[in-house]
């Protein structure tokens, strides 16, 4: 009998190429996003998902259930980037990508987790990011938004450990996607203390995700970790200094740490 899976955020970059990957393995895939046009070539079954409404989310879990009466896996994908001096950035703006990126996973997780303590089964992948490791300049709300669901995700492993339901993270670093046309940019403003740094900054962030990974390694590392007994509380998957970066950190002094990130975004 073939695993269910959902996947939030599945109609494009990341969460397509996963979805992508594991229906080729032979996965019974939901896909979702809030609006939704068409199955993913005729195989992800694709269903409409807010994770910033609540009843969005429970009637894209009761149709799963509905359809399949279980749900082995679930892959929270779904969240939007943002950038800005957080000085100038609107508080607005700041709630609405922890809407999405923290308390939208929680809620996620809040509607799965009933089935499977009931299946004494499952397993919740929460894709964080490497940029949710440190305070990265011009960043800083992604940075805490990710760096928030890798804390809980750490308490939540422990909290359900005797229902025998597994969680993870995995954090990508620099990848090519469309995240970046996506993101919330604060804007340039002219008058600006942070105009010149700003937006240098904001130029080097698009040319990491122009140059980034193919998205079929975050599947290929994502399958790899479904098919896990026993799946570690954190995997990270990105280049060798992205992934070095965050060994670095734990290593140094915070004030060496920080002057290696000032140099490497020239401030």
């Amino acid at each position: 009998m073939s695993k269910v899976v959902l996947i939030t955020g599945a109609s494009s970059g990341i969460g397509a190429s996963i979805a992508h990957y594991l229906s080729d393995k032979g996965y019974l895939v939901y896909g979702t996003s809030r609006t939704p046009k068409a199955a993913l070539d005729g195989k992800v079954k694709m269903i409409p998902l807010d994770v910033t409404e609540a009843a969005s989310i429970t009637q894209a879990v009761e149709t799963v259930l509905t359809e399949e009466s279980r749900i082995d896996y679930v892959i929270n994908n779904a969240g939007m980037g943002i950038t800005g001096p957080l000085e100038e950035t609107p508080d607005h703006e700041t709630r609405r990508v922890f809407e999405t990126n923290y308390f939208g996973v929680l809620e996620v997780i809040k509607a799965v987790l009933p089935t499977m303590r009931a299946q004494r089964s499952g397993m919740i992948i929460n894709v964080t990011s490497i940029a949710g490791y440190m305070g990265l300049p011009y960043r800083g709300i992604y940075s805490a938004t990710k760096g928030a669901l890798g804390i809980t995700t750490e308490a939540y492993r422990m909290e359900l450990k005797e229902f025998n339901v597994k969680m993870t993270t995995v954090a990508p670093g620099d990848f090519a996607t469309n995240i970046a046309a996506g993101r919330y940019h604060a804007p340039i403003l002219d008058n600006s203390p942070y105009k010149e740094n700003y937006g240098n900054t904001l130029k080097l962030m698009d040319e990491h995700v122009d140059a980034g990974m193919d998205t079929e390694i975050m599947a290929k590392v994502v399958h790899r970790i479904m098919q896990t007994k026993n799946p570690k509380v954190h995997y990270r998957v990105g280049f060798f200094m992205q992934k070095f970066s965050i060994a670095l950190k734990r290593m140094l002094p915070d004030t060496w740490y920080e002057k290696l990130l000032l140099n490497h975004y020239k401030l």
